[in-house]
């Protein structure tokens, strides 16, 4: 079992940032490959990053490539999501997950964290 806890979320304006942290216990955490997805009110929810274990290949849905930055500290247990030039579209709540393998589906991850708001004001 893997235990996941998001941070960072928040309000802030259009063209700020924010790097939100997921923060992993219990088996370890350099076992898994990490995702963010995140999810609107009324959509379902989408990829967003993944990186994998071994080598730190990184994945990005198209909309964020340049803006956004996937990345993990495994000393420290925890995976993090840069965000800058954000826009009122990535408006959402943020999840990580922990998979043994990277993809972008939801269904494939094993384990979820509770999700963060983030909030990009126009």
């Amino acid at each position: 079992q893997v235990q996941l806890v998001e941070s960072g979320g928040g309000l802030v304006q259009t063209g700020g940032s924010l790097r939100l942290s997921c923060a992993a216990s219990g088996r370890s955490f350099s076992n898994y490959d990490m995702g963010w997805f995140r999810q609107a009110p009324g959509k379902e929810r989408e990829f967003v990053a993944a990186i994998k274990k071994s080598d730190g290949t990184t994945y990005y849905t198209q909309s964020v490539k340049g803006r956004f930055t996937i990345s993990r500290d495994n000393a420290k247990n925890t995976g993090y999501l840069q965000m800058n030039s954000l826009k009122p579209e990535d408006t959402a709540v943020y999840y990580c997950a922990a998979n043994i393998a990277a993809t972008r589906y939801p269904h494939d991850y094993d384990y979820w964290g509770q999700g963060t708001q983030v909030t990009v004001s126009s």
